[in-house]
């Protein structure tokens, strides 16, 4: 299967078999919390060689999160939204905000009370949310953290650590200073 190309020469790293990546020839030890840095470069040596499957594995996880409470999932994004925008609103316009609570105290603080109970009606929303998308994280993290390096692994890494091949997590590393703590 040959990789597909994005902008700027990016390459979508292929999907690894599901042999390699959980069955039989994977193979799993609980890592020295002691040696933060040999941890570290497993977890973003995985994390490189593993991303499509780590990419799939999150999406499934969050969809089937969805399914399984989908009304609780929608409010919750729907809820986070809103309070997205709320939040942008008042930052912005600040003196807007500052002038009609100035004005209108009663008002301000009955929208603040009912705003509260709006959250607290839907906090079981909020959390189903929440849930769908931190527990991809966590699943991915372990499974980086767990999952020993291959020989296949290392030089795959190699390659993207030298530029010769560039992937989003490559890129999405680099953004976070983490491409020179490699190896």
């Amino acid at each position: 299967m040959e990789p597909k190309k994005l902008r700027n020469s990016v390459e979508i790293s292929p999907l690894r078999p599901l042999d390699d990546f959980l069955l039989d020839s994977a193979r799993f030890q609980i890592p020295n919390i002691k040696d933060l840095e040999k941890w570290g470069n497993r977890l973003t040596s995985n994390l490189l060689y593993y991303q499509t499957n780590y990419f799939l594995l999150a999406a499934s996880i969050f969809v089937i999160v969805g399914v399984i409470h989908p009304v609780h999932m929608i409010c919750g994004c729907l809820t986070n939204g809103l309070l997205f925008m709320v939040f942008i609103y008042i930052t912005n316009e600040r003196s807007a905000a500052a002038q009609f609570k100035q004005q209108h105290p009663i008002i301000t603080l009955a929208i603040i009370f009912g705003s509260l109970y709006l959250v607290a009606y839907l906090f079981q929303g909020l959390l189903v949310f929440f849930l769908g998308l931190l527990l991809p994280f966590s699943v991915v993290f372990i499974h980086a953290s767990l999952r020993l390096r291959n020989i296949k692994n290392k030089i795959v890494n190699r390659v993207e650590i030298l530029g010769l091949k560039r992937t989003p997590m490559g890129l999405f590393l680099e953004e976070m200073g983490l491409e020179g703590e490699l190896f």
